[in-house]
């Protein structure tokens, strides 16, 4: 039994509830669970056995109403509850006083649960701040080592690619390093020649032969040198810088020609 009621006085207070109009036993329960902020709440092993008691000393009886027990106050309650009026206005106080105490306690238990739950709230939110700027920082890392990754790539790419034409260059500087050599070795041949028939012009006028034999061996040297021209050009690769130095020789064999014609 709840302190607030001390020997006989939840017997006294019931006597009261039952003087308001007639309840059954659970709607007792519930007046008491009201009164006391659902803080006290007897049970049914406590309310009905002192109602049963009641009325065996003849202060309440009870009617079956719709199944249910429905206790009301006599008029021997009533004479008993008069007699202690006094008494029930001291337990009406100390239940007053007892109820603010109790909804100060409530008050007070609501204070500190609301602080409570507004300081973990403050807690979670910083919580979440710093896990969100933590998941910030990681991401934001991420981000960089990515960028590296892609950097770096970009650099060996860059460089294979740099490899890649250097070996070019090299193999194309080769092949024009051989097609000079082809064509300075093809150019003093063809000056060798044409040295050969310089000479052989030379040695023609020196024996002053006549004009129609000098001109039969000009045309056959001549011939020779053509036909020598062609074997060589068909048995080599020409390239446009060959062909163009064969013909500055010939250029220049055309004006030595001449100058010895006309001397």
């Amino acid at each position: 039994m709840s302190p607030v009621f001390g020997h006989g006085r939840l017997r006294l207070y019931l006597l009261r509830l039952l003087e308001e109009s007639p309840k059954h036993g659970y709607e007792v329960i519930r007046l008491l669970q009201d009164r006391f902020l659902g803080v006290y709440s007897p049970s049914p092993g406590t309310i009905y056995p002192r109602l049963a008691r009641l009325e065996e000393e003849g202060l309440v009886t009870h009617e079956v109403i719709a199944g249910k027990k429905v206790f009301s106050i006599t008029d021997k309650g009533r004479a008993e509850l008069h007699a202690r009026v006094d008494e029930l206005d001291e337990l009406e106080q100390e239940i007053s006083d007892s109820v603010r105490d109790i909804a100060r306690e409530v008050k007070e238990d609501v204070r500190a649960t609301v602080r409570s739950l507004r300081d973990e709230l403050t807690q979670m939110a910083k919580d979440v701040r710093r896990e969100g700027a933590e998941s910030a920082r990681r991401t934001w890392q991420g981000q960089q080592e990515d960028m590296r990754r892609v950097r770096e790539q970009q650099k060996e790419e860059w460089e294979r690619t740099k490899e890649r034409h250097r070996t070019e260059r090299e193999e194309w500087a080769e092949r024009v390093r051989s097609w000079q050599s082809q064509a300075s070795r093809h150019g003093q041949e063809l000056r060798d020649i044409l040295t050969g028939m310089w000479s052989d012009l030379s040695d023609a006028a020196a024996n002053r032969k006549t004009h129609a034999d000098l001109d039969a061996e000009l045309g056959a040297a001549l011939a020779d040198f053509v036909a020598l021209v062609r074997k060589e050009a068909d048995a080599e690769r020409l390239s446009t810088e060959t062909v163009d130095e064969v013909r500055a020789v010939l250029d220049e064999t055309a004006a030595r020609m001449r100058d010895i014609l006309r001397a």
